[in-house]
């Protein structure tokens, strides 16, 4: 696969990697990501990370280990205001 081929690979399959970690991808294109991703180190990295993330912030939840401030960065940082403001109650 060239370089231009291989990143617009990435880019098409990178809208999808959400979908792959909550386990919501169709077979197919869940088959399509995994061949990627046995081939691409950056794809693989950002489902890693994702991965990491979800986790890290899923176990700070539940055990409200995150000072108010750095939780409030974090989830904005992620885009995830609207949670944010679920969780308190907004």
């Amino acid at each position: 696969m060239n370089g231009h081929s291989h990143v617009h690979k990435c880019d098409h399959l990178i809208s999808t990697i959400s979908d792959y970690v909550d386990g919501s991808l169709s077979p197919q294109l869940c088959a399509e990501l995994e061949k990627h991703l046995c081939e691409c180190e950056n794809c693989t990295v950002v489902v890693d990370t994702l991965r990491k993330t979800i986790s890290l912030v899923q176990t700070c939840a539940e055990d409200d280990c995150l000072p108010g401030e750095v939780r409030a960065r974090l989830f904005h940082t992620l885009n995830l205001d609207d949670f944010l403001k679920n969780d308190a109650g907004v």
